[in-house]
């Protein structure tokens, strides 16, 4: 860590509160970002949605992440949404998990 004439430099970190996002999958190939944002919209205010599609084909890989600002509407999504069916599928809703990466 640096240091200035004896002070201790101590890196500020900020960590976003990860009960906000929420992971759905089993989504249908059809829905894109904007689906997904109404979707969660009816529970509350929408930051972020976003389906996750494949680099190479740019097709939906059935999975998607949404940000909402208020945890207890997020916690009413999933309760809401979870195992709903649309388009002949069933939706897995739930707080998303933070991802563990190797190093090395």
């Amino acid at each position: 860590m640096p240091s200035v004439a004896g002070a201790v430099y101590t890196p500020k970190v900020v960590q976003k509160d990860i009960s906000t996002k929420i992971f759905v999958g089993n989504l249908p190939w059809s829905h894109n970002d904007e689906l997904l944002a109404r979707l969660f919209e009816q529970h509350g205010e929408v930051l972020d949605a976003s389906v996750v599609v494949d680099t190479i084909t740019g097709k939906s890989r059935g999975f998607g992440f949404v940000d909402m600002p208020n945890a207890m509407e997020a916690s009413s999504a999933i309760r809401s949404l979870h195992a709903c069916e649309i388009d002949g599928r069933r939706l897995e809703v739930s707080l998303a998990r933070r991802q563990e990466r190797s190093v090395g």
